[in-house]
Order: structure tokens, then C-alpha cells, then sequence
């Protein structure tokens, strides 16, 4: 159940902004500029871990349909079967733009 209201906020946070990605700032979901590279909807898993390496890691796949988070330095990725949903960028890992 917590997977799926994560994943409903992740979705429902989408926002169209040039060159804007979604973070998470102190626990909370936020939509801010971003220059990290990360995954983009679509691309599939094997394509995700042949540009990223392998992630630091996997977590269970959970609910139907079957979503799966993998972690890597700096970024979450969700996948809906094989397939890229959704990308978190962790915002201690974001440049200072000041």
C-alpha cells in the first residue's frame, strides 16, 4: 500500500518544466532544476543498468501492476514492469546553483 500512494504522489507531482525534474527535499516531493543524469520514462530496465552500472539497490517488486525501485547515487528510478516510470533525484546530491 505504501508503495502505491509513493508512486501515485511521484506520478501526480509531474509537472511540464523544461529541465525540471523531481525531488526530495527534507521528506518532501518537490519539482526543481536539475543536471544530474537519470533514467528518462520509457527506457527499460537492461537499458537503465547498462548506461548506470548496477544499482546500489534493488528493492522487491510490490502491488499490480508490478512496480520495481532501484537506487543509485543521487536518483531513484520506478519501473512499471520493465519499463521506466518515474525518476527521483535526491536533492543532497544536487548542484549548488546559488
Amino acid at each position: 500500500m505504501r508503495a502505491r500512494t509513493l508512486l501515485a504522489l511521484l506520478l501526480g507531482c509531474t509537472v511540464a518544466v523544461a529541465s525540471a525534474e523531481t525531488i526530495v527535499v527534507h521528506g518532501r516531493l518537490m519539482v526543481a532544476p536539475s543536471s544530474i543524469a537519470h533514467p528518462h520514462r520509457g527506457e527499460t530496465m537492461h537499458q537503465v543498468e547498462a548506461h548506470f552500472g548496477p544499482p546500489e539497490r534493488r528493492y522487491p517488486t510490490v502491488g499490480k501492476p508490478p512496480i520495481t525501485r532501484w537506487d543509485y547515487p543521487g536518483f531513484s528510478v520506478f519501473f512499471e514492469f520493465t519499463r521506466v516510470v518515474h525518476s527521483v533525484v535526491h536533492a543532497s546530491r544536487q548542484p549548488n546553483h546559488s
